[in-house]
């Protein structure tokens, strides 16, 4: 019964960043949305999973390892994502660039 608990904790992250890449303004707020309930929601879903199975610890061990891979590698290609945007013009729709600044 507690794994119900990340289960949920996961599937609102993910509802919650689904509607923030339907309703966020452009490229950039709507690729922070995606990253958020991707990162946070299958991290709940797949600890909630590694909770309910009764598989051998190998097959946990690797869920394991898939966890701290999406943990790394999707705020990664995010960023190289939206680094890419920028270097194609796509301006963000704020009043203070802090990118620019850095990258004159």
């Amino acid at each position: 019964m507690l794994e119900i608990i990340p289960l949920l904790f996961g599937y609102s992250i993910m509802f919650f960043g689904s509607l923030g890449v339907i309703r966020f303004p452009d490229v950039y707020t709507r690729l922070h949305a995606a990253t958020k309930c991707d990162t946070g929601g299958i991290m709940g879903i797949v600890f909630g999973l590694m909770m309910i199975m009764d598989g051998p610890f190998v097959v946990k061990v690797k869920l394991l390892f898939l966890l701290v891979l999406i943990a790394l590698i999707n705020p990664m290609v995010s960023h190289a994502i939206a680094r890419g945007a920028y270097k194609m013009g796509i301006k963000p729709e704020v009043k203070v660039d802090m990118y620019a600044w850095d990258n004159p």
